[in-house]
């Protein structure tokens, strides 16, 4: 297997540190606000690895964080505390907003096929483990203290940004800064471990630290979670392209310094997930959930489908247009295989056809995980006329272990592409009778669309529908 390594700037064959076993981590979420389509994009991409690796024959423990302790609201690390703004905003204590966007963060990962990691670590569970490892950074003389706050002094370490390959001096200052001024660091680029001064007067979690009552930083986090679940080596880190600075470059700084060793063999990045204006953020735009998504018609794997038609180092432009392009691909994928499925029983398996097929499928999972290859395979090894529908739909059921695509499920509430259009004029054509006051057509226009198994509902936000009822 062969796979871009962040860290060397190439792809590189995969060696395990263990043969056969792998320990992963993958960077977790946020837990203030709902998981957007971008954020999510990262995990379909850390699943799709993790289920090839296992494909391959590998035993995969893969361990991720949930941050439920103060974060700042950008990834620059600076700006407001997210746990706290989602607790304003919902009028909620930040460890119920932690519970509940946890289990919707989850809801999301269960709807769109991602295996929740074998060992999932709360960070406010994690305390003990990361005043032990912040001491022993003191005691190596990585850190000092400044104004209550303890940071890590990067000019103590020969390459700080191997992971980003950049002069120091272009690197911008994107690092956590709970104090108000820089005035109290060494160095822009020094971070903080343990704060007991903040600029968040109000933060409502803390605890006592030989330091003072205070929270631990954003990026020890990660590091203490790895290392006491997966130990002190580690095959593969993952997330998307915004953690590798800050975030990564720290992780890296603060574990090989506390274990005086290199950590991570292979670093791996997803790209971004952008709208027509940008890369896809909570602030702006239209909030894209995909609860979001459903309202509007598509299903969670609708958008899986997408993402997996591009490679997970391509930026992706998002659109409702190319959205659509994807379902409606999904559904008469789907629609040819329920063909297929009507006559395989009394048709033997020929390994010789099936192994041409499963070679080219793990060769492209193996090729940094084409995902758009083998999306292109499941349409080769369905019009291919010299082997028969049994082996077809072993093929396919091989290649669907790693896609997760429900390719064997044709779900009842799917709409074509002409079904659409015609559904959406006529709910058009409705809210504009409503507006007019002309009741009566209105509900013509609902007995007409119930007619045909659609079922409306009218919310603040439009009036949204479902084939089957909703």
């Amino acid at each position: 297997m062969k796979l871009y390594n962040t860290l060397t700037h190439k792809i590189e064959k995969f060696v395990p540190i263990e043969a056969k076993k792998i320990r992963m981590y993958t960077c977790g979420p946020t837990v203030y606000h709902y998981a957007h389509i971008g954020n999510l994009r990262a995990y379909i991409f850390e699943d799709i690895l993790e289920k090839s690796l296992t494909y391959l024959g590998y035993e995969v423990t893969r361990a991720m964080n949930i941050t439920d302790v103060g974060h700042m609201d950008s990834d620059a690390d600076e700006g407001e505390d997210k746990m706290l703004k989602g607790a304003k905003r919902e009028n909620k204590t930040v460890l119920e907003i932690a519970e509940m966007y946890t289990k919707a963060f989850f809801a999301d990962c269960q709807r769109l096929n991602i295996k929740r990691p074998e060992i999932v670590a709360k960070a406010t569970e994690m305390i003990p483990e990361y005043i032990e490892m912040i001491i022993m950074l003191e005691q190596k003389g990585y850190t000092y203290f400044s104004n209550g706050n303890v940071y890590f002094d990067i000019s103590k370490l020969e390459k700080y940004n191997k992971l980003t390959n950049q002069k120091l001096e272009d690197l911008q200052v994107a690092v956590r800064d709970d104090v108000e001024e820089d005035q109290f660091k060494k160095n822009p680029l020094d971070f903080g471990l343990w704060f007991t001064k903040s600029k968040f007067d109000n933060q409502e979690l803390k605890w006592d630290s030989p330091w003072g009552v205070g929270y631990p930083g954003w990026h020890i986090e990660c590091s203490a979670i790895a290392i006491k679940f997966l130990g002190e080596y580690m095959d593969i880190h993952c997330g998307g392209v915004d953690n590798i600075f800050p975030h990564h470059t720290n992780e890296i700084a603060q574990s090989e310094s506390y274990l005086g060793h290199k950590w991570v063999n292979y670093w791996m990045h997803g790209e971004h997930l952008n709208d027509e204006t940008g890369k896809m953020s909570k602030s702006k735009g239209e909030f894209l959930t995909v609860s979001l998504l459903e309202d509007k018609g598509y299903s969670a794997l609708d958008y899986r489908f997408f993402v997996l038609q591009s490679h997970y180092r391509k930026q992706l432009i998002f659109s409702y247009e190319v959205l659509d392009g994807a379902k409606s691909a999904l559904y008469k994928l789907k629609n040819k295989i329920q063909e297929i499925l009507k006559d395989t029983s009394s048709q033997n398996v020929s390994k010789e056809n099936i192994d041409k097929y499963i070679e080219k499928f793990v060769g492209y999972i193996s090729d940094d995980l084409n995902t758009a290859n083998v999306v292109t395979l499941i349409f080769d090894v369905i019009k291919d006329e010299n082997i028969n529908n049994a082996e077809k739909i072993y093929i396919i059921n091989e290649i669907d272990k790693v896609l997760s695509l429900d390719l064997h499920t044709l779900e009842k509430k799917q709409v074509i592409d002409e079904e659409r259009d015609i559904i959406e004029e006529l709910i058009e054509k409705r809210n504009k009778a409503k507006t007019e006051r002309n009741y009566a057509e209105a509900d013509k226009i609902r007995v007409e669309l119930n007619n045909m198994g659609i079922t409306i509902k009218d919310t603040r936000e439009g009036t949204i529908w479902e084939k089957g009822g909703i």
